[in-house]
């Protein structure tokens, strides 16, 4: 395996050499808030990486990865990042589901999913939330129940990202009758596609629908499709929430910089930089970012050792706070200007957009109230919160 300098350098060449043609108008496009953007073309692209071997590159070989150690997966998303390629459309299958079944799943569950999602043929999504158990993922009420070789599966999803455009779901739902919170649960493989699901967009402040409701009525998958054994869903859904908060994070810390260098270009264009008040949060904002990074590598020991721990909820919960925190200082930034529109009905400016989609960073992915109880019983061994 080549050296980390090698390995970036590879990466690099190769994104200003393909990041041309047809897919040079995509440098920039998509992220959240923006997940409409060019969907299809950057779908093209994502399986144009797949075909040079640039998918799941921290995958063990065996699985169709490049088996690249933590440090060149880093550089990997560091320079993709630098080179402001198009948002990632398989982010779900690549970083959350595949490590998943890698960890947990059967051999047979493996041969099946993890080459189509090497090969961006099948996109994922995640059927956590509902309506009343958002970041409380134990109160969970979608049930499920074997019928036959099959689970039919009844309840409602809500938050789904990228469920409109999505072929499959995992599912943590109810399997165990008279179950509660962390007991009887299970972790379902659903395909989208049949009779008894439905898929409504959920229209967002930023005017995008990339979040939705997913409706289950009778809906099937077969009994082979669920990941550990029945009852074992909440121990597979936290180690899920766990490779969430993995190496990936580091390039999206690159595009938080842009945005940040970006407010401070702005800032000395319009003299918001001559407010001392404006000048200290833009510091305050610089020390916040180099923090989110040596948080971020930190939690990296948890990467390296099969599975973030529960300490990965302070880089979550920092990131997650600093990132409102900006949407905040940019509208400050463009002053009386952050409330035009860029153009009618509701064409919003990036900075506009940053703000509104920023403020679900402390609640989508577990909020920041669920963080801290997570930081303060898992990890400092306070007493549990109180239940009524």
């Amino acid at each position: 395996m080549n050296s980390v300098d090698e390995f970036r350098t590879e990466i690099r060449s190769w994104l200003r050499a393909n990041l041309t043609g047809e897919f040079a108008a995509l440098r920039g496009r998509g992220g959240p808030g923006r997940e409409h953007e060019a969907f299809a073309e950057r779908l093209a692209w994502e399986r144009h990486l797949a075909a040079a071997g640039w998918t799941c590159v921290g995958w063990p070989e065996k699985y169709g990865g490049r088996g690249a150690t933590l440090e060149q997966q880093v550089a990997f998303h560091e320079e993709y990042a630098l080179a402001d390629a198009p948002a990632r459309v398989n982010h779900i299958g690549e970083q959350l589901l595949g490590p998943t079944l890698i960890a947990f799943g059967t051999p047979e569950q493996r041969e099946r999913f993890l080459p189509r999602i090497v090969a961006v043929d099948e996109l994922w999504c995640q059927g956590y939330s509902e309506p009343d158990a958002g970041s409380d993922l134990a109160g969970v009420r979608t049930r499920a129940q074997l019928q036959g070789g099959d689970w039919v599966i009844n309840g409602q999803k809500t938050w789904t990202s990228l469920a409109h455009e999505s072929d499959w779901c995992f599912v943590v739902a109810r399997t165990e009758p008279g179950s509660t919170r962390h007991q009887g649960l299970s972790y379902l493989l659903v395909p989208l596609d049949q009779p008894g699901v439905e898929v409504r967009p959920i229209t967002q402040l930023t005017g995008t629908s990339e979040f939705n409701e997913v409706f289950f009525d009778e809906a099937r998958t077969p009994a082979s499709h669920i990941v550990g054994a029945p009852g074992d869903g909440w121990k597979v859904a936290m180690a899920t929430l766990g490779f969430e908060r993995g190496v990936s994070t580091l390039g999206q810390q690159v595009g938080f910089q842009r945005e940040l260098e970006a407010v401070i270009d702005l800032a000395k264009q319009n003299g918001a930089a001559d407010d001392p008040l404006i000048r200290d949060r833009i510091a305050r904002a610089w020390t916040g970012l180099e923090i989110i990074r040596a948080n971020a590598l930190r939690m990296l020991d948890g990467v390296a050792a099969g599975a973030p721990g529960p300490e990965a909820s302070i880089g979550k919960i920092f990131w997650a706070t600093w990132h409102r925190d900006l949407g905040e200082l940019a509208m400050d930034v463009c002053g009386a200007d952050g409330m035009l529109a860029a153009g009618g009905p509701y064409d919003l400016t990036d900075w506009q957009r940053l703000f509104l989609f920023s403020r679900s960073d402390t609640i989508y992915a577990g909020s920041n109230e669920i963080q801290r109880n997570i930081i303060a019983e898992r990890v400092l061994g306070l007493p549990k919160e109180v239940r009524p």
